[in-house]
């Protein structure tokens, strides 16, 4: 298990712009299973044991869901909103160049991650095929869709949560009951879970929360009418259903009374302080780590089911390796051939993990990891 945790290489390198030197890095994790995969942020907090610990998640989040990929993760330790945009560019261009002999569609495939988009990752694709000399659109995922992007990408996490939501509640015998869902965090991925979710009608939305504040609707909220920009954040106070609600303090939303509770903004959001107050049997990790180690044990021993990340929240990779597939393949696929692919995909990982958890005993959690350290081990 030890050799599973090291890397098999860091690269960490100093960018230079408009004269000062930001920390970059990129951790290539583990290649048994096929390229690194995982994404590039900018952003002040940055540092070499994050990145580490990033690129090995990946590395199992790859496997848990039977993806031909291995993990990998990068970054670059500055604030982007203190540059200028053409300082931004200079920064990602420089990056994909000093890494260029390292990353490509066959070695590496950094994809956007935290204070990183399209437009950035079309600068990276350009640089890198400018230095390497040759036209390799695989070599990045997350492009734009005239650059090579796929369909999809944008609601693939939040839909993603819903999909294997529904295989945990079908395993239940829950997917027909009425069931009440809690959501905390409406950006971009609890956005699209909300807006997923309305294709079953029985499980109905009756809270939602962002960093402000919390709203409950108990007739339930619909989020299909609301008006969502590519580059903004949702707003849930302009959701026609809330108008009449008196929004409440946000941390309330982990306390609702609620069926479903999913956790789809920050690390940590459960936590001894509060896990005493989740009433929810069901809970989402739709965000990264979003329950602490000492509330997941609580939650466990009190029968609390925990969907955990590794599985949840893995709609974004499985598109970006299907934009991959297009790319590798000179094609482009529309939106429903994308969903349907990523149903397949994750339908057929969220059944392996609930089965190997019922026929071992194990947590869902547990399940995950040990059929992805299988998968790293045999390959």
């Amino acid at each position: 298990m030890t050799a599973l945790l090291e890397a098999e290489a860091e690269h960490v390198f100093e960018i230079e712009v408009s004269g000062k030197k930001y920390p970059a890095y990129r951790v290539q994790h583990n290649s048994k299973l096929g390229p690194f995969k995982g994404g590039v942020r900018f952003h002040p907090h940055v540092n070499i044991d994050e990145v580490r610990a990033l690129a090995t998640l990946m590395s199992f989040k790859t496997a848990a869901v039977g993806l031909p990929l291995g993990g990998g993760k990068g970054g670059i330790a500055v604030d982007p909103k203190t540059l200028s945009r053409a300082e931004v560019e200079e920064l990602a261009r420089r990056y994909a160049r000093h890494l260029a002999p390292h990353i490509g569609s066959e070695k590496d495939i950094p994809a956007p991650d935290v204070n990183t988009n399209a437009e950035i990752i079309d600068w990276m694709v350009d640089e890198y095929e400018k230095t390497s000399g040759a036209p390799d659109k695989g070599s990045f995922t997350g492009k734009s869709m005239q650059n090579g992007g796929s369909e999809g990408r944008e609601a693939a996490t939040g839909r993603g949560g819903v999909i294997a939501l529904v295989e945990l509640l079908k395993a239940q015998g829950l997917l027909d009951k009425p069931l009440t869902v809690a959501l905390q965090g409406f950006g971009n991925v609890g956005y699209f879970f909300a807006k997923t979710l309305k294709e079953y009608p029985n499980l109905k939305l009756i809270a939602i929360s962002n960093s402000k504040h919390t709203w409950v609707q108990t007739a339930g909220i619909d989020v299909k009418n609301a008006v969502h920009v590519p580059t903004g954040t949702p707003r849930p106070e302009a959701l026609h259903d809330v108008q009449s609600t008196t929004p409440q303090p946000s941390d309330i939303i982990t306390s609702i009374k609620a069926d479903v509770l999913v956790l789809a903004a920050l690390e940590d959001a459960v936590t001894e302080e509060n896990v005493e107050g989740v009433q929810a049997s069901i809970v989402v990790e739709l965000a990264n780590g979003p329950i602490s180690s000492a509330a997941e044990k609580y939650l466990l021993k009190n029968s609390v089911t925990i969907l955990p990340d590794v599985v949840a929240n893995a709609g974004g990779v499985i598109v970006s390796y299907l934009e991959w597939k297009q790319n590798k393949e000179s094609e482009h696929w529309g939106e429903a051939r994308v969903n349907q692919r990523l149903a397949d995909i994750l339908t057929k990982a969220s059944d392996e993990m609930l089965e190997r958890a019922a026929s071992k005993k194990l947590s869902l959690k547990q399940a995950a990891f040990e059929l992805a350290v299988e998968r790293i081990v045999q390959a």
